[in-house]
Order: C-alpha cells, then structure tokens, then sequence
C-alpha cells in the first residue's frame, strides 16, 4: 500500500466531516429499518475483537489489570443511495471485575454536498486532535496517551451536529466545527442540551514522494464546567447560611470541629485518580490542542517500510472559579513508530501530565510521566500481537507503576481504510 496522494486525500476528505440528532437510539433504529433492497444501498458489517493480558494496574489505566477484551467493536456502514450514509458503532469493553457496553457511533453523512462541505448528524468522534477521531483499533500502541486519558477519557465522542470544508488550496486543508451535549464529556447535572463547542483545523502535504506531514490546532469550548460552578457557588452560599445559623447555636469547639471535618472531606475528595478510566478525569472551560505528524516511507510504499513520528500538546485552562493564569492542566506525548518489514514494527512513546487538584480556593499540584515501548507482529492484514511495556513515575498518583500488556487483535468483514 502506498502513501495517498495528496490530491486524493482531499477528494475523499470532502466526504467525511460532521452534524448530528441529539437522539443516537433512535437513529440507530432508523438505520437498521433501512430496506437492504433499497436502490443503490450497500451495507457492510465488521467486528473487531481486541484481547489482552495486562500485568499491573497503572494510572489512568485505559485498560484493566488481568485478562479482558478492551474496545472491541461492531460496526454497520449502510449507504442509501448516492448522497447519504449512516453508521452504527456498539463497543464492548469486559475485564475481570467489570462488563461495560456502549453505542459509540450512531450517525448520518453527507456524501455529495458542493465546495468540499461534509455534515454529520448523531453521535460521532469528535474531530479534535490527532488520534481523537480515529478508532482505537488502528492505534499503534495498546492504550491512548495519558494526556488522552486524562483530559479526554481516551477518546471523546458525544451526540452533536458538525461540518466539514475541505478548501480548495494546493495544500491540504481541513477546517471542522461541530457543537455537542456535552453528557459523554463529563458527569454533570444541567439543563443546558449543548454543553461543549469544538473548532479545529488541518494542513498538511507531501514532500516528493516519500515524506508527507500534517499538522493540526484544535479548540474546545467546555459549558458544562459553567453549570458545575454555578451549582458550586450554589452549595457555598446553602454552607455559609448553614454556618451561619450554626453560629448562633453552637460554641467555637463545635465550630472549630466541624472545619476540622470539611478540611478532612475535602482533601479526601480531590485525591489522585487511579484505575480504568472511561471520562475525562481534568476538565476546564478552554482546551487547546496541538497535533504534528510526519511519515517516510521508501519510494511511497508504506505497506513494505515506514517511519511514523508524532505527538501532541494539550493545555486545559480555567480549571474551576478559583483559578489564575498559571493554575491549568497540560500533557504531551511524541512517539515513533518503525514498521521495518511488512508483518514487524517497533514503536517508542513518551507522555507526561501535569495537573492541579483543587482544594477549595487553592491547587495542589500533580504529574506523572509514562514511557511504552512495543513491538507488533501482523501475521496478516486484519490481524496484530502486540507486546508492551509501559513504565509510569507520578507524584501525587495512585497505580503509578510498571506493566506488561499483551494484546491480540483480529477483524473481520469489510473495513474502511484508516486516516492519515
């Protein structure tokens, strides 16, 4: 397989972008009611099966200590007719202590609108980022990058409408928009049905015929953190009037033990996050990412040799009410990639955060880095074993620790071919 022309790129960019009904169930519904009969239909099915064995719990963890099967997915593709499409994604994630399943897609396509637009209407990967709107399955390493976990609960998808332009310049150039509920994102309790806004942008290119690069800026606009300080300033004002009726009936010891009790709650609340993790465990109003990827291969062919480096910086501001200018979250990670024959690569990644934890009007500061090397045997095209191991050293995290994953990953039926 050789690397996509860049003009090619663009031809087939202009018909994936994003829009979507705020009611996945029923969308789902629809699209499986859709008569298999019906002119210029086509429908393909694939499953992914993705099982492993993982060594140790570690931060963050996007996969669980012991057996399981993490994010395998069954995925439906129906065209109806020549200018629409809708998918359907269900993922199933089991391990030793715990079964979850999910609808992770449920969406309707544009296919032949004019001037490069693409729409979206369901739920979908958000188009943010570099690894966010790819599927899990096409990673090159057995779990997303802390700053992915931590900031994106590994990969964000939500119920939204989107749009997608492909512009009409020698390079390739992809600008996004979509707005979403905001209820995959983060817990919370609000009346606001559009909680979270994202805009991002794509350039990228060829340089002969054996290098191509792309690069990337995301933002994404958080309301859902507005209703949680609302609601917060709420519960500090029902405390102050609480303290103040108290104040009226109880001597200073009891005063002076009752702050005693809310520092305790508190410190034991905000402590460091641990465990399999699904959401978005630092959040804030504003995040920004940005994303770089270079490829070389030998005279294009990618499938026979490739060299894949990449990585990504994200920063997450106005992380509460309380905060300033130097109080955020932020993490990276670069990685590169060798496939050095058409069945064997190697890949290296390295990835650190660094977080504030609140505590009331004050932070407490945190990080972890966390170093994967890996290397993956493709016996064929739709098959992996892969083998990792995956250090972690964090301040002011539980789990952070060392793990061996082994991991084996088959598909089967027909498989769109990944991004870039």
């Amino acid at each position: 397989m050789r690397h996509t022309p860049l003009s090619t790129r663009q031809s087939k960019a202009k018909k994936t972008a994003a829009v979507s009904t705020l009611n996945p169930l029923a969308l789902a519904a629809a699209l499986v009611a859709i008569p298999a009969t019906q002119a210029a239909a086509q429908t393909d099915v694939s499953l992914i099966l993705d099982a492993y064995h993982k060594s140790d719990q570690t931060a963050l963890g996007g996969r669980s200590e012991g057996f399981g099967l993490s994010h395998s997915e069954l995925s439906i593709t129906q065209s109806m007719g020549e200018h629409l499409r809708g998918k359907l994604t269900a993922v199933a994630d089991i391990n030793e202590d715990d079964s979850e399943f999910e609808l992770e897609e449920a969406y309707l396509q544009t296919l032949t609108l004019p001037a490069g637009l693409t729409v979206k209407a369901g739920r979908f990967l958000a188009d943010i980022g570099y690894l966010n709107s790819q599927h899990s399955h096409s990673d090159s390493f057995t779990e997303r990058p802390l700053a992915y976990r931590g900031f994106l609960g590994g990969h964000y998808f939500d119920d939204g409408l989107g749009l997608s332009i492909t512009l009409p310049t020698q390079l390739y150039w992809q600008v996004n928009a979509g707005i979403f509920t905001g209820d995959e994102f983060a817990d919370r309790n609000s009346d606001n049905s559009l909680g979270i806004w994202t805009l991002s942008s794509k350039i990228g290119g060829d340089i002969g015929t054996e290098h191509s690069w792309q690069a990337g800026f995301s933002y994404v606009r958080n309301r859902t953190i507005d209703d949680a300080h609302d609601e917060h300033h709420h519960d500090d004002h029902d405390e102050e009037h609480e303290e103040d009726h108290d104040e009226e009936h109880d001597d200073h010891g009891d005063e002076h033990d009752a702050d005693h009790d809310d520092h305790g709650h508190d410190d034991h609340d905000d402590g460091g996050h641990h465990g399999h993790s699904h959401g978005a465990e630092y959040t804030g109003k504003n995040i920004y990412i940005a994303d770089v990827v270079w490829k070389w291969a030998p005279q294009g062919n990618n499938r026979q040799q490739q060299l894949k480096l990449s990585g990504e910086y994200i920063r997450v501001t106005d992380i509460n009410e309380y905060a300033g200018s130097s109080d955020y979250h932020s993490g990276y990670y670069l990685s590169a990639v060798y496939r050095f024959l058409p069945e064997w690569s190697v890949g290296v990644r390295h990835g650190e955060l660094d977080v504030k934890n609140p505590h009331g009007d004050h932070f407490h500061a945190a990080d972890i880095s966390e170093t994967s090397v890996m290397v993956a045997w493709n016996p064929t095209h739709t098959q992996t074993v892969r083998l990792q191991y995956t250090e972690q050293d964090g301040n002011g995290f539980e789990d952070d620790d060392k793990a061996i994953t082994l991991q084996y990953q088959i598909g089967f039926g027909s498989h769109a071919a990944h991004g870039f």
